[in-house]
């Protein structure tokens, strides 16, 4: 999770700190032994896994949290065919977003077993609810490629055709407690940390 390190508006080439203390990213450049904001905006730092942290500048429409590769993320289901699910990410976290960020499952990304026969219409449908993973970085144009092959990954909250909210009764398969219907789905064994009281 990336946050706001300074509050305070930088200009270029202001100095961030030594080289020593962080990892150049996105927004700096390092020079003489230090690294310097190439262009205005505010200071991001975050951990990456690596020994030092990675110190960013973003302009002030970037300067909220974004999702991160091994995020958990909850989206929306916008529209599905036979190769993959779009989405719009709505939360990293238990932190919604500002802005509504785009997002792609693959259909080898939807199980970790059994990826070939993996049919898209029995695990998700538009207006679904889904926890899934972060597994690579977009952009503006592209979209956030997300998995949900893990048992605490996949859809969270469905609603039938009979308009009510479905409870999970396997994990491929929900059920609408006013028709007894049941419709599949790639169910998530969700975990209480993402519970809400």
């Amino acid at each position: 999770m990336a946050l706001i390190e300074k509050p305070q508006m930088l200009i270029l080439g202001e100095r961030l700190c030594s080289i020593d203390d962080c990892i150049a990213g996105v927004g700096t450049y390092s020079r003489h032994g230090y690294i310097l904001a190439s262009l205005a905006g505010y200071v991001l730092k975050k951990n990456e896994g690596e020994v030092l942290p990675v110190i960013s500048v973003v302009r002030e429409t970037e300067a909220q949290l974004l999702p991160d590769v091994g995020a958990i993320v909850t989206c929306k289901v916008t529209s599905i065919n036979p190769r993959f699910v779009k989405v719009h990410i709505l939360y990293v976290g238990s932190t919604p977003l500002k802005d509504k960020f785009r997002g792609t499952i693959r259909k080898e990304d939807i199980r970790a077993t059994e990826k070939d026969k993996v049919e898209i219409y029995k695990s998700f449908r538009p207006g679904d609810i889904v926890l899934s993973k972060v597994i690579s970085l977009g952009d503006v144009q592209s979209n956030y490629l997300l998995t949900t092959a893990e048992n605490e990954l996949g859809v969270v909250v469905a609603y039938s055709e009979a308009g009510a909210q479905m409870v999970p009764i396997s994990w491929c398969e929900m059920q609408c407690p006013r028709t007894h219907a049941k419709e599949f789905r790639k169910v998530a064994r969700v975990q209480p940390e993402y519970l809400q009281a």
